[in-house]
Order: C-alpha cells, then sequence, then structure tokens
C-alpha cells in the first residue's frame, strides 16, 4: 500500500515491486479511513499510476463501493480495485443491523459491476472473523487483506492458529 505522492512513486518505481496498491495516506493517519476519491483526482491519478504500470507494477486502487469510483479507477487504467470494506464492519460492531445490511448490498452490487468492467475485485480493511464470511462469499472477490486483525489475534492465538482459523472461515464462505 502506499500513498499517491510523488516520493511513494520514485520508491516502487526503483524497486518495482509486482503490485502496488494506491491508498488515500495522510501522514497523521495510523491506517487508511476511506477509499480513494478517484473520481475527483481522475486526472492527477491516471498520471501518478502511468509510470507504475509501464515499469511493470500491477495497480490496485483502494476505493469506496461506489459507481463513480469504479469507473473512474477503470478508466485511469487500474487493474484491481480494493473495496474498503470498513463501514460495513463499523456497522456491524456498532449492533447497526440496517446499516451493516446496506454496506453488504453496495459491496455486493459494485463487486459484481466492477467485475463487468473487467477489474480484478479485492476487499479490505477491518475484517474479522464475524465480518469475513460474506464478503469471502462474493465470487467477485479474488482476495482479502486482512493483516491488522490477524496480527492482532496472533498476539492470543500465535500467528498460524489465527491465519488458520481466518481460512478456515473463507473457506466455509466459499463452499
Amino acid at each position: 500500500m502506499m500513498a499517491a505522492t510523488e516520493e511513494m512513486q520514485a520508491i516502487a518505481l526503483r524497486h518495482r515491486p509486482h503490485a502496488v496498491c494506491i491508498v488515500p495516506e495522510k501522514r497523521e493517519e495510523r491506517t487508511t479511513e476511506g477509499g480513494l476519491e478517484v473520481a475527483r483526482e481522475e486526472n492527477r491519478l491516471a498520471h501518478f499510476i502511468a509510470p507504475l504500470r509501464e515499469a511493470g507494477c500491477r495497480v490496485s486502487i483502494f476505493i469506496a463501493a461506489d459507481r463513480r469510483q469504479i469507473e473512474a479507477a477503470h478508466r485511469i487504467g487500474a487493474e484491481v480495485i480494493e473495496l474498503h470494506t470498513g463501514a460495513y464492519c463499523d456497522a456491524l460492531a456498532e449492533g447497526d443491523m440496517a446499516a451493516h445490511a446496506r454496506e453488504l448490498e453496495a459491496l455486493t452490487e459494485m463487486a459484481a459491476f466492477a467485475d463487468s468492467l473487467g477489474l480484478e475485485v479485492h476487499a479490505g480493511h477491518g475484517l474479522t472473523y464475524d465480518t469475513v464470511k460474506p464478503i469471502a462469499a462474493l465470487p467477485q472477490v479474488k482476495e482479502l487483506n486482512i493483516g491488522h486483525f490477524l496480527i492482532g489475534e496472533a498476539i492470543f492465538r500465535g500467528l498460524t492458529p489465527a491465519v488458520q482459523e481466518m481460512r478456515r472461515l473463507m473457506d466455509e464462505a466459499r463452499t
């Protein structure tokens, strides 16, 4: 994951990683709090990712489950989108089941829409054992990003058991 800054772009171009995920990051944030605003910054982001793609990096854009953002990500040449699942997870944590259902519906619809455009779909942010199954069950989602929760769980369970439990839930959702 990297911010759309010249400094981060230079690092990526120097090291040429297989994949990069562009996120909306501010220096004072501990973690990303929402999706990247691609529709509003389409021209700047198109110019930002072009050299990365030319260098052979697979570019992913971290965005909200919003049609405008997905269309803009597609137009600028992103190959992958990562749908922000934070609002979906937060709604469950707050006990707001109506908002949780709305967020899941939006994620479901927008995963299908992105896939119809030829974008590979990933998802992540805030996923836990309690929230992962409905997202893992979405047939268009090819990858889940769940680092923070797993490292926290590893303190209590150990890393291998924490990952094994998450994998079990993901596999169960796919069957």
